[in-house]
């Protein structure tokens, strides 16, 4: 069975980044055997013309961060969309496995230590937290990183 991973990502809001970006990371997620819960994609079944629509995304966002295995989240922007961090927030408290994805050169940090708020990376080994940070598309399927030592039970 595979492992699922929840995509927390801000990119489903704009058309553009809808189309162009989510599917790469979708791919490129699915590629090293992940099944992968985008949550735009998940929600199609919400009505959002309906009252209390908004109340339904959120709780349906959740409730697949605690039944996901683990947790990718796209942490571009400063600060990083606070959706995403909530999500993040959640999977940290859960104990989940926490993989982080950064390709925005800007600092948003108050550590010498790490490139964002610290509490980020509360969820990643203290040492050797590099190898569940991402900074290019590419480096996703690196196999001796950890999202992909992990989907091959290479990890406790």
């Amino acid at each position: 069975m595979k492992k699922t991973l929840y995509l927390a990502s801000p990119y489903g809001f704009s058309p553009q980044w809808k189309e162009q970006l989510l599917p790469q990371f979708v791919a490129a997620l699915e590629s090293l055997g992940a099944e992968v819960w985008e949550p735009f994609a998940r929600n199609n079944q919400i009505d959002f013309s309906a009252s209390g629509w908004a109340y339904a995304v959120g709780q349906a966002d959740l409730r697949d961060v605690v039944e996901a295995d683990a947790i990718f989240a796209i942490v571009n922007g400063t600060p990083p969309d606070e959706g995403v961090m909530v999500e993040l927030g959640a999977a940290i408290a859960l104990g989940k496995p926490t993989f982080l994805f950064r390709d925005d050169f800007r600092r948003c940090t108050d550590s010498e230590n790490y490139p964002l708020n610290l509490m980020l990376f509360t969820g990643l080994p203290e040492d050797g937290w590099e190898t569940y940070y991402f900074t290019s598309l590419a480096e996703i399927s690196a196999p001796d990183k950890a999202l992909a030592r992990w989907l091959r039970d290479e990890l406790s």
